[in-house]
């Protein structure tokens, strides 16, 4: 045995015989330390992944491309069929309407996340969600017509494409169709779609070593609800909008799978709602959806495979190995209910909505055992099966169908449909085009000659600049009249600040263009400081007034621009009393959007946190830190590590907290910019006391005297205690950083003034590219 260890040890480069891991293998930093602030999660998606680079040109490539040969090559595709997974009914139709919906129909509206816009279906977790099976196949069947345009067209665009045409094949009337959305290149490790890990447990409790195996591992949802369906309080826990932990939306057998119609529909509101779908929109597009194809339940789901990220490395990237026949065809098992819902599954008609009507439904069970429904008359019309020629099969519907026909707001709805099949048409193309385009942001970011014309109240229209706008000249002398208000350098910066800094890149919505600061509900947000905002806005519309009136050659300029300009002058002022001069950059062109045209929906922009300003609103239950939800909003302004820190310690000294409080005004100059505030927070002459337990509120205590000098919260602190954002912080807070720390606020503030101006793609390119 000696021997044989000697002559491994001498036929290897190193000492040792055995290899424990490589780059990546557990555990990691979060295994130790699970509850970290992971700043690198602002670092995802580098531009080192692209295989295109930095500098490709998405919008130029689809450009390219001969669209109406792209739509061709689609329609040709969807009616062919392929030995390896063939179509059902001889189309691939329906799947891929399925693919399109599922790419989209993880949008939830509490955070913007979600939707088909990166294309993150292709990447765990969503690739192997329960509720996605085989959706692997419907991207590799497409996998043809993606190598032929390669560069000209996203695997996101293209999802959301072959859906369209799809509908269109299959004699639907679409509302549109528009491109421009770019794909990812890496998973997605930051969004946080439920507290489920496995087997329903939290992840700390979670057992050691690999948790690969059963599909349905995750789908559950004992943790993100509170209450029960059949209580009075019955919540859903944010940011969450799917009732299921790894469903899209909601369980079609009803909650826990328990076939009750009535409390199915009472999950189906609240999660569609939270995908901002009013009623009519949700039975528009569930019943749109279940005029088409089947749904595929053969095989319990105890004999499926693996999903695609547990699978093995034979399966080439494909899971949920099917083992009975030949895995597919009449064989095929997704969410294990079997049949169709209408006659003729490839035709666009009213079917769904007359047969639901027309019969009563009795409860059965699929050959994989789950809760289905079927006409309780044997003489209900049959429909074709998939794959056996001449072999006729019940209808089927679903507790979520029958749902729609139990409550009674959706059955008015349905009964409405029932009775004007073109508004129907119209209602689904409508929907469908919302889900599917919902987080794409405004219009202008649309790519195509098929983008609809009409503007619709989901894509926050803003007008169309029609002036020319203001000069150097004419800046210089707005900067000075909005000076020489009084209302001095916090107030300026505070109302600037609340216009942009609501912009989520999730979902490309908020941002100062519109200068919806001034409507409702923004204007009333508290952490807007409501009634100095009211002065600022007074003061800025007589100047705006004043100026319009006189300016010459037609120049006028937006609520929206001078907002924003008014708190670049006073970043201005506050950097050259600090002994600084430096330009603020300022790009003039936003407009002005009206009352009539802002989405309720604006309230969910509302930040219950937010370290920026020091808002934490205690009437909400939190189960993370307040520097974690910092985190999660520094991200959706697409911050960098260093644009975060500098940003947030030049807020404090600006003295832009909410309520007036002091807590991180580490500075006896308050709206100067300086690096004050990181002076002090890296020094060690002084010491931090917590008020309590909690640590939510600190005091900061001279070591020789023990008298406060500070108090600051756990968002102030963060920077301090950190490791990654102390390093930046050290930066910052070092003898030669005051200079270094103005300049970069200066830049990163410009980058938030610019986050929403799709209008003016080169400016705000080049600002993005810088920081």
């Amino acid at each position: 045995m000696k021997d044989e260890h000697a002559a491994t040890q001498g036929a290897c480069p190193f000492r040792g015989t055995r290899i424990g891991g490589a780059t990546g293998s557990e555990p990691q930093l979060d295994h130790w330390w699970p509850n970290r602030l992971k700043v690198e999660l602002l670092h995802q998606d580098p531009v080192q992944a692209n295989p295109f680079g930095a500098h490709h040109d998405y919008a130029e490539a689809f450009s390219k491309i001969d669209y109406d040969a792209l739509k061709a090559d689609i329609r040709s595709f969807l009616t062919s069929s392929v030995d390896w997974w063939p179509s059902d009914y001889g189309h691939y139709g329906p799947q891929m309407i399925r693919m399109a919906w599922h790419s989209a129909g993880t949008y939830r509206i509490a955070d913007g996340r979600g939707g088909a816009g990166q294309g993150m279906q292709r990447f765990a977790p969503i690739n192997s969600w329960w509720d996605n099976g085989n959706t692997d196949k419907s991207r590799r069947l497409l996998w043809p017509i993606k190598q032929k345009y390669g560069e000209g067209i996203s695997w996101a665009d293209l999802m959301v494409l072959t859906g369209n045409v799809a509908l269109e094949i299959m004699g639907l009337k679409t509302f549109g169709y528009g491109a421009g959305r770019i794909d990812a290149w890496e998973a997605d490790r930051a969004t946080y779609w439920g507290p489920e890990g496995w087997n329903g447990k939290r992840p700390s409790e979670a057992p050691s070593g690999p948790l690969e195996g059963h599909p349905n591992q995750m789908v559950t949802r004992d943790i993100r609800w509170e209450g029960d369906v059949e209580e009075d309080y019955y919540d859903l826990e944010n940011p969450l909008a799917a009732s299921h932990q790894s469903l899209i939306y909601v369980d079609p057998e009803g909650p826990n799978g328990n076939g009750n119609p009535i409390d199915s529909a009472r999950d189906i509101r609240e999660t569609f709602a939270r995908m901002a779908m009013n009623d009519e929109e949700t039975v528009a597009l569930i019943a749109g959806g279940h005029a088409f194809g089947k749904s595929h339940g053969m095989v319990t789901p105890d004999k499926i495979g693996p999903a695609p990220e547990g699978a093995p490395m034979s399966a080439m990237g494909m899971g949920w190995k099917n083992p009975e026949g030949p895995g597919f065809a009449q064989y095929t098992m997704t969410n294990g209910i079997e049949g169709s819902w209408t006659p003729e599954p490839t035709r666009w008609d009213n079917d769904y909505l007359t047969n639901l009507f027309a019969f009563e439904w009795e409860k059965t069970e699929s050959p994989a055992g789950a809760v289905q429904w079927k006409p309780k008359d044997p003489e209900a019309p049959k429909t074709p099966d998939a794959h056996v020629d001449g072999q006729m099969n019940e209808l089927m519907m679903m507790t979520s169908d029958i749902a729609l026909k139990e409550d009674p707001a959706y059955r008015a709805i349905c009964e409405k449909f029932l009775n004007d099949f073109d508004y129907f048409s119209d209602a689904f193309a409508r929907a469908w085009y919302k889900l599917t385009h919902r987080d794409m942001g405004p219009k202008v970011r649309y790519m195509g000659p098929e983008v609809a014309s009409e503007d619709l109240p989901w894509q926050d229209p803003i007008p169309a600049l029609d002036h020319p706008v203001v000069d150097a000249s004419d800046i210089e002398a707005l900067k000075r009249k909005c000076l020489d208000t009084g209302l001095g350098v916090p107030a300026l910066v505070s109302a600037a600040w609340s216009s942009a800094a609501n912009y989520r890149d999730s979902d490309k919505r908020g941002g100062a263009n519109g200068a919806r600061v001034r409507l409702w509900p923004q204007n009333g947000w508290e952490v807007n400081r409501p009634a100095e905002l009211s002065k600022v806005l007074d003061a800025m519309e007589a100047i705006q007034s004043e100026f319009n009136g006189s300016a010459s050659g037609g120049k006028r300029i937006s609520m929206a621009d001078l907002i924003v300009l008014a708190g670049c002058a006073a970043v201005e002022k506050a950097a050259k009393d600090g002994g600084i001069d430096v330009e603020v950059p300022f790009v003039p062109g936003r407009m002005d959007a009206s009352q009539e045209w802002t989405d309720e929906t604006f309230e969910w922009l509302k930040p219950v946190s937010d370290g920026f300003r020091n808002y934490h609103n205690e009437q909400v239950g939190y189960n993370v830190a307040p520097e974690q939800i910092f985190l999660d909003r520094a991200m959706l302004l697409k911050l960098t590590a260093p644009e975060w820190t500098a940003l947030s310690g030049g807020m404090k000294v600006l003295d832009q907290n909410w309520d007036g409080s002091k807590h991180g005004l580490f500075t006896d100059r308050p709206g100067v910019l300086s690096n004050d505030f990181f002076q002090v927070l890296t020094s060690p002459e002084y010491e931090w006391e917590p008020h309590d337990d909690r640590e939510m509120m600190f005091n900061l205590k001279a070591r020789a005297s023990g008298e406060t000098a500070f108090t600051a919260t756990r968002c102030d602190l963060v920077f301090g205690a950190n490791a990654q954002l102390r390093q930046v912080a050290e930066v910052y807070g070092a003898n030669d950083g005051n200079e270094r720390l103005v300049r970069d606020f200066v830049k990163a503030w410009h980058k938030v003034m610019m986050l929403d101006r799709f209008d003016a793609k080169e400016e705000r390119e080049k600002v993005m590219s810088v920081c």
